[in-house]
């Protein structure tokens, strides 16, 4: 009767149960052992009060409790909501309050972060990957005492698996609610166009709470049987170690890991024959990095998506990576976009215009907001992307600007209306502008142009440090100047690119990763 994801380590374990599936430290799990603690772990959340429709959190680095979680989740038809280990409190707070999660397991690591995040939402229990104590329950013994008969709830393909937030662009994050048959086909677009193997053996550094690291390797690798190697922290040495010791077939990363890779000491001697495919996204792949690795026989799989479309949307395969570089590809196999100009007419070859989406991957919604999903709809139901793109006249897609003055930085999304908002709280900001500027190490990070309160002073260390309780890193600018007023348009609005080319950040060293 469970037609989503929270029955996929059943099915997989009544075809290949002694098949390894998770490899986490020195830890091995094979298909049937997956089973049975997903099964254990979905008795002891129903005995919980976790039943169909509610919210289960998760928080911590990537390790296999997070994916026996997802599958406990679906088991019970309830729904999973993975949150990201860099955001602040109050960002954690907001995030567990929005979705009403009822449960939040989380890493031995986090206890303090999820204990101050708790209060003021509806979570009723904590688990905690280490000892049970603190107000909260352990999660090795509430497996052990939890019977592993068999589940079979009835869930539907479209019914919600996963409420994955999105930073905000008026300031607060939404969450898209991704059904599991929006799950179920991503992984079937990664199947058929990455042409994944059973003897798979992929490498998910990129974190689990981000839904490239989910949904384009994880995923796709377990639904086909192959064996996913968790690692919790990105260390360029270790992967280079990692792919070469446990003969990594596949892995995905953002160009600066992929960076940091290529200049490490190791990587002139690391045995990379292994590798069958080198998946990036996240931000163009420079002509650099893709010269570097074609020089080790390694050639990069491209694409662009977004969290919406769970995630992805575009495609470029290895053979096109020196004929088409810098483009993102063409849609993936059972997804299907379109370009549109201003007023909705199709773009030619070589116009720019919005890329609009539409699939069995795309959202259903975003979480209690049914204003925001109609706005990020066409009428005849095409998802707004807020990406600008043109593409060349054998329909490869090459991503131009953000409609939405979002950048990108080290891989993560930058909402600036989001950094606005944060910096407005500080007493001595009367308005501010953010926008993203090139970084060497980052590909972009965040500037601030401040205007302070009349009479008031401040200088750029104290603005950054009021953000540091507020934001996740990432998020906070890296370099802050000060202006007298900023320049607007006729109607008030403040224009970015008169805002970047009028105060460009004070000449400083390079960030590196």
């Amino acid at each position: 009767m469970n037609q989503g994801i929270g029955s996929w380590p059943a099915r997989r374990a009544r075809k290949t149960p002694e098949r390894t599936a998770l490899v986490h430290q020195d830890t091995e799990f094979t298909y049937r052992e997956l089973d049975e603690r997903v099964r254990r772990l979905a008795h002891a959340l129903r005995s919980l009060g976790v039943a169909r429709g509610d919210r289960v959190a998760y928080l911590g680095p990537n390790h296999p409790a997070f994916l026996e979680t997802l599958f406990a989740t679906g088991a019970l038809g309830a729904v999973f909501v993975p949150l990201n280990t860099r955001l602040a409190v109050p960002e954690f707070a907001y995030h567990l309050a929005d979705s009403g999660s009822t449960v939040l397991v989380h890493s031995a690591g986090h206890t303090e972060t999820a204990t101050a995040a708790g209060p003021g939402t509806n979570v009723r229990h904590r688990v905690t990957l280490g000892a049970a104590g603190a107000g909260a329950l352990g999660y090795e013994e509430l497996l052990t005492g939890a019977t592993s008969g068999p589940l079979d709830e009835p869930v539907g393909p479209d019914d919600p698996c996963i409420i994955m937030y999105t930073s905000g662009t008026t300031g607060r994050p939404k969450g898209a609610v991704l059904s599991h048959a929006n799950i179920t086909w991503n992984s079937v677009n990664v199947l058929v166009d990455t042409d994944l193997s059973a003897d798979e053996v992929t490498l998910v550094v990129a974190p689990l709470f981000h839904t490239a690291g989910l949904n384009m390797t994880c995923l796709p690798t377990l639904l086909k049987g192959g064996r996913v190697v968790l690692l919790e922290a990105f260390d360029a040495g270790h992967v280079l170690a990692t792919v070469e010791s446990r003969r990594v077939t596949y892995m995905f990363g953002v160009p600066t890991m992929y960076d940091a890779m290529s200049a490490h000491p190791r990587w002139p001697r690391t045995d990379l024959s292994s590798l069958r495919s080198v998946n990036c996204g996240g931000a163009p792949v420079p002509a650099r990095t893709i010269d570097t690795y074609l020089a080790r026989g390694l050639a990069f799989s491209q694409g662009y998506g977004m969290t919406e479309a769970s995630p992805g949307v575009l495609f470029l395969d290895r053979e096109q990576t020196a004929a088409k570089a810098g483009s993102a590809g063409v849609p993936h196999f059972f997804t299907d976009t379109r370009v549109t100009l201003i007023d909705g007419r199709a773009a030619g070859p070589g116009e720019s215009g919005e890329i609009l989406v539409q699939g069995p991957n795309v959202m259903t919604g975003y979480w209690g907001r049914p204003a925001a999903t109609a706005a990020a709809f066409t009428d005849d139901g095409w998802l707004r992307t807020g990406d600008v793109a043109r593409t060349d006249e054998d329909g490869y897609a090459y991503i131009v600007d953000r409609v939405k003055d979002m950048f990108v930085s080290g891989g993560e999304n930058v909402y600036p209306a989001e950094v606005e908002n944060a910096l407005l709280s500080h007493p001595s900001v009367r308005e501010c502008a953010v926008v993203g500027v090139p970084d060497p190490g980052w590909g972009e990070v965040g500037h601030a142009v401040v205007v302070l309160a009349p009479g008031a002073r401040a200088d750029d260390q104290r603005i950054i440090a009021h953000l540091r309780d507020r934001l996740a890193k990432y998020k906070i600018p890296k370099t802050v100047v000060f202006a007298d007023a900023l320049p607007r348009t006729a109607s008030g609005k403040i224009m970015k690119p008169a805002v970047r080319e009028t105060y460009p950040p004070l000449p400083a060293e390079p960030t590196r990763p």
